[in-house]
């Protein structure tokens, strides 16, 4: 699946996008734990916001395999 993000990535290295995307995973982390001490919080917002925190998680990771040289080669 193409993230709509890819051509405006294409100019970035991937420790820029590593960067960007682990800028994005902390605010997701801090907007959850705002929301989770509201005494009536919206547990479905909560749940998509940990979607994509997964999500960016799994970003995270890919970006790093990608900077690091295949041995193997």
């Amino acid at each position: 699946m193409a993230n709509e993000n890819d051509a405006a990535n294409d100019d970035m290295t991937p420790a820029m996008r590593l960067m960007v995307l682990q800028s994005k995973h902390r605010g997701l982390d801090q907007k959850i734990n705002e929301l989770q001490l509201q005494p009536y919080h919206n547990q479905l917002l909560i749940q998509r916001l940990k979607k994509e925190k997964l999500r960016l998680r799994d970003a995270i990771e890919r970006t790093k395999d990608e900077m690091i040289p295949d041995l193997n080669a």
